[in-house]
């Protein structure tokens, strides 16, 4: 059962830097394992496809962000489009969630995430697999 006001996803976006892979594929296989569907890049976007366009609609598509913090991420220009498309979409509102993989000065990559609440998997995998599958009551 999820907290009031937090349904469960129909699909998770997995913003990254391309180095941070590893780690996305964990938090992916979390996320799956739990019957949530993710879209990440690595795993959704083949050879030929224009992947600007994949990437929008899959943006458009999904009802939750997940943005992985790391150094590579906040200097990634991807991430920093991905991110604010998700800030300026009503349907992210309170779906946001930022994911702190490695220590980084992500203010840099966007003021905005002073203002919401970190899942830190600094201090531990295991704790921050926890705290974020509490986002969802799980």
């Amino acid at each position: 059962m999820s907290p009031p006001g937090r349904s469960l996803p129909a699909e998770v976006f997995l913003s990254h830097a391309h180095a941070d892979l590893p780690f996305v594929r964990r938090i992916a296989r979390i996320l799956q394992g739990r019957g949530i569907r993710v879209w990440y890049s690595e795993h959704h976007v083949v050879g030929a496809q224009q992947w600007h366009d994949e990437i929008g609609r899959a943006l458009g598509r999904c009802d939750w962000f997940i943005l992985v913090l790391s150094p590579s991420a906040v200097k990634s220009k991807w991430v920093k489009r991905e991110l604010v498309y998700a800030l300026r979409e009503d349907r992210y509102v309170a779906r946001i969630v930022p994911v702190l993989c490695k220590a980084c000065d992500h203010a840099t990559l966007s003021w905005t995430l002073e203002s919401f609440q970190m899942v830190d998997f600094t201090r531990g995998f295991d704790r921050g697999r926890r705290d974020l599958l509490r986002i969802w009551g799980m």
